[in-house]
This record gives structure tokens, sequence and C-alpha cells, in this order.
């Protein structure tokens, strides 16, 4: 499996995430949620900032299913899907990851087509730390 490549700015994304918290980077003056991390605010220009705790729901905004050749890491677990979420909490923040049955199902465990836009899901976190979703059907 392949690891995410970590900078400064998203560092504690991953912190967190390893922990089993999903959060992202806000505004601590004017509590704008941004996802990516960055330095600065893109509402308020401010500096300041903080790892706001987020519910780990959403929807499915977009997906699309990942047939080889892939990268060797992800080879064997295809085909998968990658999503991108929006979180509830602000549907301008999205997130990429790819969707499992229940808790460290692993990749590629979600027979192709059964993701549907729109969808909600919730966050689960790999052994590795890594978030992936859960559908939450009825």
């Amino acid at each position: 499996m392949l690891t995410p490549v970590v900078d400064s700015d998203g560092a504690p994304f991953w912190e967190y995430a390893a922990r089993g918290e999903l959060r992202v980077q806000a505004c601590a003056d004017c509590g704008l949620l941004r996802f990516p991390p960055r330095p600065c605010c893109p509402g308020c220009r401010s500096f300041a900032s903080a790892w706001r705790a987020v519910s780990g729901r959403g929807r499915v905004w977009s997906y699309v299913v990942a047939h080889p050749p892939l990268l060797p890491g992800y080879a064997a677990h295809a085909p998968y899907h990658v999503v991108v979420v929006e979180l509830a909490e602000d549907p301008r923040i999205r997130l990429v990851g790819n969707v499992v049955p229940e808790a460290g199902a692993g990749i590629g465990s979600v027979p192709p087509g059964a993701v549907r836009i729109g969808e909600r899901v919730r966050v689960v976190f790999s052994a590795d730390g890594v978030p992936q979703w859960v559908p939450e059907r009825a």
C-alpha cells in the first residue's frame, strides 16, 4: 500500500487521522473551514488557524471505479471505488478516499457500481490511519 506524502501544512491532519479523528483546518479568527490546509485563510487572510473536529459524515460528490493497470501498491485491490466526499459541515470541503463496507475492510471490498452520487457516507480509518468511507444505508 502507498502512504500519503505529508507536508508541514497537512501534518496535523494525518496525526489526528492516525488517532481515528477527522479534523480539518479552520481559521482561528473568522472560523472558516478550509481543506486542503494552507497557511492563510482565503476568507479573512488571517494566518491564525486551528484544527476542528468534524462529524465524519458527508455525501459522495463524485467517484470513479479504478481498474488495472494501476500503481503496484493498488493493483491487487482493483477494481475499487475512489470517491470525493463533501463534508456535512461544509460542502465546499471535499475529501478523497475509497469506500469500504466496514472499518478496516481494505480497498476493493465494495462491488463496482454499488456507490451512487449523493449517497450518505461516514468516515472510518484504516489500520494505518487513512480515512475511508462507509455507506450509510437504511
